[in-house]
């Protein structure tokens, strides 16, 4: 069923479940949002675990991805384990099932845009196939920050506003490792709203400050991920992307350029790396930029 799902470990005590980014496989035949979205980019869904303790970050593309992780980790000895959802695009909701009897933590904007679209996603009338069903809603709640810990590992939950405005990133105090969600991509970010690009760009500061010595995105190499993530110029990167897409509307030259060009710089330093399908992923956030800031 899920024959390119690899688990990486980029640390002792984290584990990535890893699915995509191999030429010609789909999750399913028909147009979905998780071969569209999620397996062409790659994605990760990751476990802290310390002891008999887990937080599982993401539930994944599927409920039988979900149920493998649970599968690995009871197989490990744990014992507890609680969810934390990064933000609500589906790519990162859809196992929630597989953890109905867990504690499931979301800031409030990320319950209440699950709540918003609950019926939609559900049926599949929201963002088509395949349909959440049953979505299972939040159980906790946070705004801002909140600590948590697992087992030894203290963790600091940060709300922030980047790639959507309901984004959760986990900051693990000691090894610095900082768990970006979609907050940032390898090769760019997938802009989901445009329109608060200098908000982004202020909370990117804010995680910079953090001094990450690790990255760890859900959407990036896996071969990266493996070695133990990016380095924290993998932030500078993101805004340095963002920072040129504002550059679109007024320097309408910058827009048919190719995206080799306009991040030649990070490109070059090693901050990301090209991986061809972002490519129409930034054809796309061009668009929308475009539609945003003339709407």
């Amino acid at each position: 069923m899920l024959p390119h799902l690899r688990v990486l470990t980029p640390h002792e005590k984290i584990f990535a479940f890893y699915d995509g980014r191999v030429e010609g496989y789909r999750f399913m035949p028909e147009e979905n949002w998780v071969d569209n979205g999620a397996l062409s980019l790659g994605i990760a869904s990751y476990a802290i675990v310390d002891g008999g303790e887990a937080l599982v970050y993401d539930t994944h593309v599927s409920l039988e991805h979900a149920a493998f992780i649970r599968k690995f980790l009871e197989a490990r000895g744990v014992t507890k384990i609680t969810v934390l959802l990064s933000h609500w695009h589906l790519d990162h909701v859809a196992g929630t099932a597989a953890f109905a009897d867990c504690v499931i933590i979301a800031n409030t904007k990320t319950e209440a845009h699950l709540l918003k679209h609950t019926a939609g996603i559900e049926d599949g009338s929201y963002h088509g196939l395949p349909v959440i069903n049953p979505l299972v809603m939040p159980t906790q709640t946070f705004s801002g920050e909140m600590s948590f810990q697992v087992g030894a590992l203290k963790l600091t939950f940060i709300e922030c506003n980047i790639h959507s405005d309901d984004a959760s990133v986990v900051w693990i105090d000691e090894p610095e490792i900082l768990l970006a969600g979609d907050t940032m991509e390898d090769t760019i970010t997938y802009v989901g709203e445009p329109e608060q690009f200098e908000t982004h760009l202020a909370d990117l500061d804010r995680l910079w400050a953090l001094a990450p010595a690790q990255i760890l995105p859900n959407h990036g190499d896996p071969e990266i991920i493996a070695l133990g993530g990016y380095e924290k110029t993998f932030i500078r990167a993101t805004q340095q992307y963002i920072r040129m897409l504002k550059r679109c509307a007024s320097e309408p030259e910058l827009r048919a350029k190719p995206l080799t060009e306009l991040i030649a710089g990070p490109l070059q330093m090693g901050w990301v790396n090209l991986y061809a399908p972002y490519e129409r992923v930034h054809e796309d956030n061009v668009k929308a930029f475009l539609a945003a800031k003339l709407s």
